[in-house]
C-alpha cells in the first residue's frame, strides 16, 4: 500500500509530464518569433499572420503597414525571449529602410502565447511597434520643404516657388463624361486651346480604369479666372502643390526645364519625413518617428536674365522654328538658351538638335588648314564658280567667282569652292580633329541640361570630304555645338560649359587646342565676315566677328540659315530652319545684339 506522501510524488509527475511534453514538441517561442519577424521583414503577411493567434487581423494590418511604408528592405533580429505569467516575451530589433536615406529603427516585443497548435504570436498591431493601439496601422508621411528660388548669374529670380492647382477629371464619378470634358476644354479654351473635347476623351482613353485624368496644370491667377466655369463640374476635382514656375510663361523653358528638375531633387533630398500611426479610417493619431525637413538654398545659375530676354525677343518674331544659345569663352558659363514656339515643339533642339552646319563650319576647316600649315591668312587660293570633286561638282551660292584671293578673303565671302578643295587637301581625320579640339563631337555630362555638339566623322572619299568641308555631307551640329565652338575660338582652347553654379561638368575628352597662331587667323578672319563679308548686316553691332551659314538639307532645294559670331566675352550661335539663307540668323544676330 502506497503512502500518502508517495502517491502525491506520482500525482505531481503524472501532471508534469504531458507539460514537459507539450513544452518540448514543435518551435520554440524563439523559432516562432523569428519566423514571424523574419516574415514582416520579407514582406510576407500570409507567412507572418499564420505565425499568430488571429491570422486574419494581423495578415490585414502587416498588409496595410507594408503597403503604406513600401520600404526598400527590412531587417529583424530578435535580442533574447523572457517568460512571462501569459507565456512568454520575444524583444526584438527591427530597421526599415523606407529608401532615399530614411531608415526607421526601433525595439519592441513580440507576446506569446502557447496553443493547443503550439506557441504563437499573442496578435495585436504592438508586436509590429510597440506604440501601435489596437486596430491602428504604420504609415510613412514625407514633408517637403518649400523650394527655395532659381536665380540668374546676378541674383535676379529666374524660377519662384507657386501654387499650381491641377484640373483632375474622375471619369467614373463624372457620368456624362463627354460632356464634362466639354465643358472643360471651352472653359480653358482662352488659356490652353490646344485642350479640346477630343484630347480630354484621348486622354481618359489613356488612363488606367478608375484612374483620374490631369487635363491641366494651371497657376492660380489661371485657376480664378476659370474657377466659377469649372468648380462645380461632377467627377472634377482641384489638387495643389508648390512648384517652381518662372514669372512669364514659356521663359527660358527648354533649359530652365532641366535646373527644376535639378531643385526638385534638391527638395527630394532635404525633405523631412514621419512615420504614423493611422486608424482605420487614416487619421493620423500619433508619431512614431520624426525628421524636419531641411531647408533648402536658391540654385544660383551661370544664366543672364538680360541676356536670355534679348534672345528671346530676337527669335520670338520668327515664323519658323528659331534657336539662339549664348555662352561665355572665358569660362564655358551659358548665358542664354532661347527657342521660338515653333522650335519648342520639337523639344529642346537648341542643346540637342542635329543639324547639318553648313558654311559655319568653314571656320572648322580654316582651323585644319591653316593648322597644317599649309595656308596661311593671306595665301593666295582659287574660288572658282563651281568645282568638281570625283565627279560631283560643288558651285558657290549663286556660282560667284572671285578668281584667285587671299584666304581671308574667300572666307569673308564664303566660297564654297576653296574651302571644299582645302578639306580634300587635307587627311581623312584632319577635320574631325579640329572640330573635336574646338569642341564639335565632345560629350558633356553638365548639371542641368542634356547637350549633344554633334558628330564630324572621318571621310575616306574625296566627295565626302569635300562636303564635308562646307558643313554639309555628314556634318552635323546643334547650336549649342557651334556655339562652344566659337567660345574655343575667341577662348583659345575649349572652354568647360556650365550651367548650374557649383555643379561641375565633365567631359569624354579634353583635347588639345589649336595653336596660338592658328587661332589668331581665324579670328581675323571672322572679323572681315563682318567688315567686308556675308553679315554687313551686324557691322553696327558693335565690334563683331562671324561667320554665315546656309546649309542645305532634305533633297537640297530648301536650306537652313546660320549665324555664329561673337563679340567680346559673348560667343552666339544662331539657327534658323528652313529659313532659305543665312540672312534672316543675321538679322537675328542683329536684333540679340541691339537688346543687349
Amino acid at each position: 500500500m502506497f503512502s500518502s506522501r508517495i502517491f502525491a510524488s506520482l500525482a505531481s509527475l503524472a501532471v508534469a509530464l504531458p507539460l514537459t511534453a507539450a513544452c518540448s514538441t514543435g518551435p520554440s517561442e524563439q523559432d516562432v518569433a523569428t519566423a514571424f519577424l523574419d516574415a514582416v521583414a520579407a514582406g510576407d503577411a500570409g507567412a507572418a499572420a499564420q505565425r499568430t493567434d488571429a491570422p486574419q487581423p494581423a495578415r490585414q494590418a502587416i498588409d496595410t503597414t507594408r503597403q503604406a511604408l513600401s520600404p526598400e528592405s527590412v531587417r529583424a533580429t530578435v535580442r533574447g525571449v523572457t517568460e512571462t505569467e501569459r507565456g512568454a516575451r520575444a524583444d526584438y530589433d527591427m530597421s526599415w529602410d523606407l529608401g532615399g536615406g530614411r531608415v526607421w529603427e526601433y525595439r519592441g516585443s513580440v507576446p506569446l502565447t502557447e496553443t493547443d497548435q503550439g506557441w504563437r504570436v499573442r496578435w495585436s498591431p504592438s508586436a509590429l511597434h510597440p506604440e501601435l493601439g489596437a486596430g491602428q496601422t504604420a504609415a510613412l508621411r514625407v514633408d517637403e520643404p518649400e523650394p527655395a528660388p532659381v536665380l540668374d548669374r546676378d541674383g535676379t529670380p529666374l524660377m519662384t516657388p507657386e501654387q499650381l492647382i491641377t484640373v483632375t477629371l474622375h471619369p467614373n464619378e463624372a457620368g456624362d463624361v463627354p460632356g464634362v470634358a466639354a465643358a472643360l476644354a471651352d472653359a480653358l479654351d482662352d488659356i490652353e486651346p490646344a485642350i479640346t473635347q477630343q484630347t480630354i476623351m484621348d486622354g481618359v482613353g489613356r488612363t488606367r480604369p478608375g484612374a483620374p485624368y490631369a487635363v491641366v496644370t494651371l497657376r492660380q491667377g489661371d485657376y480664378e479666372r476659370v474657377r466659377d466655369r469649372i468648380y462645380d463640374l461632377p467627377g472634377v476635382r482641384f489638387p495643389a502643390q508648390t512648384r517652381l514656375v518662372t514669372a512669364e510663361r514659356g521663359y527660358a523653358s527648354q533649359v530652365l526645364g532641366g535646373v527644376e528638375r535639378k531643385a526638385r531633387e534638391q527638395v527630394e533630398a532635404a525633405a523631412g519625413w514621419r512615420v504614423v500611426a493611422v486608424d482605420g479610417g487614416g487619421a493620423e493619431t500619433a508619431v512614431l518617428h520624426e525628421v524636419a525637413p531641411r531647408p533648402v538654398e536658391p540654385i544660383g545659375t551661370t544664366l543672364s536674365d538680360p541676356t536670355q530676354r534679348a534672345a528671346e525677343q530676337a527669335v520670338d518674331p520668327v515664323p519658323q522654328a528659331a534657336m539662339l544659345v549664348a555662352m561665355r569663352p572665358s569660362s564655358g558659363e551659358v548665358l542664354a538658351v532661347a527657342q521660338n514656339d515653333p522650335a519648342d515643339r520639337q523639344g529642346p533642339v537648341a542643346l540637342t538638335g542635329q543639324y547639318p552646319p553648313g558654311s559655319t563650319f568653314k571656320a572648322v576647316t580654316a582651323t585644319a588648314a591653316l593648322e597644317s600649315g599649309a595656308v596661311g591668312i593671306d595665301t593666295p587660293v582659287a574660288c572658282p564658280a563651281r568645282q568638281t570633286f570625283d565627279g560631283r561638282e560643288i558651285p558657290n551660292d549663286k556660282e560667284f567667282e572671285l578668281g584667285t584671293v587671299p584666304l581671308r578673303t574667300a572666307f569673308a565671302q564664303s566660297c564654297n569652292t576653296t574651302f571644299a578643295q582645302l578639306a580634300v587637301d587635307q587627311p581623312p581625320e584632319a577635320l574631325p580633329d579640329a572640330a573635336q579640339r574646338l569642341g564639335l563631337g565632345v560629350d558633356f555630362d553638365m548639371p542641368g541640361a542634356i547637350t549633344i555638339t554633334g558628330d564630324v566623322p572621318p571621310a575616306e572619299s574625296v566627295v565626302q570630304r569635300a562636303a564635308n568641308g562646307i558643313g554639309q555631307g555628314e556634318v552635323l551640329a546643334s547650336p549649342f555645338g557651334m556655339a562652344l565652338a566659337t567660345s574655343s575660338i575667341v577662348n583659345g582652347r575649349m572652354p568647360v560649359p556650365t550651367l548650374v553654379r557649383g555643379e561641375e561638368t565633365t567631359a569624354n575628352a579634353t583635347p588639345q587646342p589649336p595653336s596660338p597662331q592658328t587661332l589668331d587667323q581665324v579670328r581675323a578672319m571672322m572679323r572681315e565676315v563682318v567688315t567686308s563679308g556675308t553679315a554687313t548686316g551686324v557691322a553696327g553691332s558693335g565690334e563683331v566677328s562671324g561667320k554665315t551659314g546656309t546649309a542645305q538639307y532634305g533633297d537640297g532645294t530648301r536650306s537652313h540659315g546660320w549665324f555664329i559670331g561673337f563679340r567680346g566675352d559673348l560667343a552666339f550661335a544662331v539657327l534658323l530652319t528652313d529659313a532659305g539663307s543665312s540672312g534672316p540668323a543675321v538679322d537675328t544676330a542683329r536684333a540679340f545684339l541691339g537688346g543687349l
